[in-house]
């Protein structure tokens, strides 16, 4: 079915989003996916992937290194109560780390954890999630569902749309209204075509917050 028929139907085209919340480039591509399920008929759900088992085993800077034994923390918690709760909460408790990380620029994941598990009524108790590993597997399980779509060599964000899947897009700042499902538009174009792997160009910007809707 295509978009303009399964619009017509009534449908919104399933499209799925892995995440994990340390990262500032997966969420400038998770607020630009939100600006297109409103301009698009696109319906989102939303899984995590993890940066610090991606990265396991590699040799890393030091400073790098560190933010990835931090890091173990959110998505220990987000898996925690996906477990509890279901799929729903990912969102909404996503949302809640990367305001305080990203906007707010803060590196407390202890106190962001308590603040965002408050913040969408989830029980406190989650949050010795994060330093636990009886999540582990299920966290290496969703991680490794999003790596075999796209294989190994790229990072977080993965986005997976009617049976292709690709890393990012990485952007800076998160396009807005038409803009945004014109983007959307030109990605499911490319990756959808066969044998088309890659298209890419050096970052000349970090991550640019304040022009999100």
């Amino acid at each position: 079915m295509t978009e303009a028929s399964r619009s017509l139907a009534g449908a919104r085209t399933p499209v799925e989003m892995w995440f994990d919340p340390v990262c500032p480039w997966a969420w400038m591509t998770s607020r630009w996916l939100m600006e297109v399920e409103r301009v698009r008929s696109i319906e989102v759900t939303w899984s995590v992937m993890s940066l610090s088992v991606l990265n396991e085993g590699r040799d890393l800077p030091p400073e790098y290194q560190e933010l990835m034994e931090a890091a173990w923390a959110p998505v220990r918690v987000l898996i925690a109560a996906r477990e509890a709760y279901g799929d729903t909460v990912l969102k909404p408790l996503y949302d809640a780390y990367g305001e305080r990380i990203h906007h707010q620029g803060r590196q407390d994941l202890e106190a962001i954890t308590r603040e965002a598990l408050a913040e969408v009524g989830l029980p406190d108790t989650l949050a010795a999630a994060a330093h636990s590993t009886d999540g582990d597997e299920a966290l290496r399980a969703s991680h490794h569902r999003a790596i075999g779509l796209v294989g190994d060599d790229v990072g977080t964000p993965v986005i997976a749309v009617e049976g292709v899947a690709f890393f990012g897009p990485v952007l800076s700042p998160a396009p807005v209204g038409e803009a945004a499902g014109r983007l959307w538009d030109g990605c499911v174009l490319v990756a959808g075509t066969p044998g088309f792997f890659e298209l890419k160009r050096s970052r000349t910007v970090g991550p640019i917050f304040d022009q999100e809707r």
